[in-house]
């Protein structure tokens, strides 16, 4: 069993304050959960307007599969245009 756990800083230039960044959040966190069928969560920086930490797990029985699904996740957060990945990070257990 593996386990992969991706971490994503995000900016949201657009937020003017804190709902508007709770949009925008639980909108990436709502679609990659329905997309992909992992855990996804915001972990940190839940008090700055313009920045979130989003945490997405999955579990598989191959390592490369865990990988890929990381990836797909991680490319339709860069591509949404209402925020930018600063640092992302990938860890397999």
């Amino acid at each position: 069993m593996f386990i992969g756990v991706l971490t994503l800083d995000l900016h949201i230039p657009g937020a003017e304050s804190l709902k508007e960044k709770r949009m925008v959040v639980n909108s990436i966190l709502d679609r990659i959960r329905a997309r992909f069928n992992v855990s996804a969560a915001q972990i940190d920086q839940h008090d700055l307007w313009q920045s979130a930490t989003l945490a997405v797990a999955v579990v598989s029985n191959d390592q490369a599969t865990a990988q890929t699904v990381l990836n797909h996740v991680r490319d339709v957060v860069e591509a949404d245009v209402r925020c930018d990945v600063t640092q992302c990070r990938t860890e397999m257990l």
